[in-house]
Formats: C-alpha cells, sequence, structure tokens
C-alpha cells in the first residue's frame, strides 16, 4: 500500500479520530468547570462523514485507527459505525479510548464489532479521589467495566494523568497492577492544555514518576513497536503487564510522532499543540474524492518538526482536551 511521510522524514501511521467532543464525566483537568460549549448538531460530522475520512487515510497509508472523543461511547449508533470501520480493507489496528462508564454494558458488542484493544482513562482507584477528579464519576461503575472489557478478551491499556497532590501517591499501587495482570499502565505527564493558574505546581515528570516506580519495583526498558504510541514502556522484573510513561511535556517525542488527528467537527491537525488545522467539511461536503485526498495530504506536510511546550512555557492557546480528543 501507499505510504504517508511527511516533511521530517516521519511514517504517518497512525490517525486519533474523534467522534464526539461530549462526554459522561467532567473532570477538572479537561474542562472547565462551567463546561464547554458543545458544537452544534451541524458540526459534528456524520458517520457517513468520518467513515470517509477514515477510509481515505488508510488508502492513502494510515495503518491504525484509535477511536476518541469527548466520550465516543455515549454517540448513538456507535456500534455500528465500529463495525463499518473495522472492514476498512488495510486497516491493521482499530483501537478505542474510553472512560469506562459505559463498558459493562458495551463491551461485548464492542468486541463483537471488530475493535482490537481499548485504552481506559482512570486518575485514582481511590473512591473519593476518583469522585474528586471526574467531579463526582463513579469509580465503582468503571471498575466494573473494566472487569466486562476482560470478560470480552480485550487486551487493556490504562492511562493515569499523574498529579501531585491528587493522585502520585498512587503511582505504586497502579504499576502494581500490572503484577497479575496484563495491562499496560501508562503514566501520562500532566498538560497545561487548559492553561490554568499554577498549572506547573500539579505537574511531575515521566523522570520522577519512574523514579517513584523504581523505589518499589525493579523494571526494565522494552523496544517500541512501529505502530506504536508515545509511550516509552517497561516491564516490572516477574510481571504480567507493562507500565509506560507519556512525557509529552517533558521530553518531547515529536522526533517519533507518527499521528494525525481528526475532531470530531472536522477540523485535521496534525499536532496535539499546534494551533494551525484544516477544516476538512468543504473537503466532505461537495467536494470530489481527490479532494479529500489531497487535504489529507496536506495536513501531513503541515505536520510541525515538534510543538511548542515545554516545562516552564507555553505557546499554544489553551484548549479543552474534551473538544479535540485528547
Amino acid at each position: 500500500g501507499m505510504e504517508l511521510i511527511d516533511s521530517f522524514g516521519r511514517k504517518i501511521n497512525y490517525l486519533r479520530l474523534s467522534v464526539t467532543d461530549r462526554c459522561n464525566m467532567r473532570c477538572r483537568y479537561c474542562m472547565p468547570a462551567d463546561g464547554v460549549s458543545m458544537l452544534s448538531h451541524q458540526d459534528v460530522l456524520s458517520y457517513e462523514e468520518l467513515f470517509r475520512i477514515a477510509e481515505t487515510a488508510v488508502l492513502l497509508g494510515i495503518r491504525k485507527i484509535r477511536v476518541t472523543g469527548g466520550e465516543p461511547l455515549v454517540r448513538k449508533g456507535m456500534i455500528g459505525f465500529l463495525s463499518r470501520l473495522a472492514q476498512i480493507r488495510g486497516l491493521e489496528e482499530l483501537v478505542l479510548t474510553t472512560n469506562g462508564l459505559m463498558l459493562e454494558e458495551m463491551a461485548g458488542a464492542l468486541r463483537d464489532a471488530g475493535v482490537q484493544r481499548l485504552n481506559i482513562s482512570l486518575d485514582s482507584l481511590r473512591d473519593e479521589t476518583f469522585a474528586r477528579i471526574t467531579r463526582g464519576a463513579s469509580l465503582a461503575k468503571v471498575m466494573a467495566g473494566i472487569a466486562a472489557a476482560e470478560r470480552a478478551g480485550f487486551p487493556l491499556k490504562i492511562n493515569m494523568v499523574a498529579m501531585r497532590g491528587v493522585n502520585d501517591d498512587e503511582i505504586g499501587a497502579f504499576a502494581a497492577l500490572t503484577l497479575k495482570k496484563t495491562y499496560a499502565v501508562r503514566f501520562i505527564e500532566y498538560m497545561p492544555a487548559l492553561k490554568e493558574e499554577g498549572w506547573q505546581s500539579l505537574a511531575i515528570s515521566g523522570e520522577e514518576i519512574m523514579e517513584r516506580v523504581s523505589a518499589d519495583f525493579t523494571a526494565s526498558p522494552l523496544i517500541r513497536g512501529e505502530l506504536a504510541g508515545p509511550a516509552r514502556e517497561y516491564r516490572i522484573s516477574g510481571a504480567a503487564g507493562t507500565v509506560g510513561v507519556i512525557t509529552a511535556v517533558s521530553g518531547h517525542f515529536c522526533q517519533g510522532c507518527n499521528r494525525i488527528r481528526v475532531t470530531a467537527s472536522g477540523l485535521a491537525r496534525s499536532c496535539l499543540f499546534s494551533d494551525a488545522g484544516l477544516d476538512l467539511k468543504p473537503f466532505l461536503r461537495g467536494g470530489d474524492v481527490g479532494s479529500l485526498e489531497m487535504a489529507l495530504r496536506r495536513v501531513v506536510c503541515l505536520k510541525p518538526s515538534m510543538h511548542g511546550i515545554s516545562a516552564d512555557d507555553t505557546t499554544h492557546s489553551a484548549f479543552a482536551m474534551a473538544n479535540i480528543g485528547g
């Protein structure tokens, strides 16, 4: 098949496709207290349009699609859409990111639809901390969802955003989940998406996170695969699963970046932190097939060499993670 190579020689083979900006949680670091202004119905791409983007992307060389949101499972008709995606010829990996609240009911159907792996966002294993971070969601419900996903046969990745003074005392407990289970637990550096005052005090570097894991366990680094996401991965000696760190802020992983993303409203971005985006709607609504191909190629060409965020400064405009699919 074809390959997409950007202007820095990176092979782009991974598309993050957001299907909704709505969510059934209200996580503090993800959205402001008063919520976010939701897209109006006509701004959200139809499943048909999202499918055309996915199909065109695979035609051009994308091999892995991650479906994200908001919370993808809140959008009605999701299972049917995922089954269609799973059948695109040339797509090797179809994965989904979820907060787990609806998995108890949906895990079996997701597996049957052809989703191969789930990433579950989980920032605490303690009821009250979880409720505080999510502004009231039920940890028990998420844990029941995780159990259902395991019963359905899903390989699971658990993503934990580490925040100093909030959940950083649970780093050891999260790492310990990998001892008996084949989970891939990943610690994610807290990112200043909303640019709130004093965000630096919450941030813990990936290096410090791994120092804390290593204080309790002996962990050795693993080799990464070509479709891998941005995590640096380790296995604790004798463990069934793996731990990893995603250092979005402290360790630019940009030189290995293989991703582009499309929001639920059809804005294609080649970098989470670049304000440059290309609206695909005109190419979907009235354009011919060739023009959508060209638009996606252009997004790949516009991909910056690296983003402008570092631990003490940010050049991007503030955004709510919920609005661009994390």
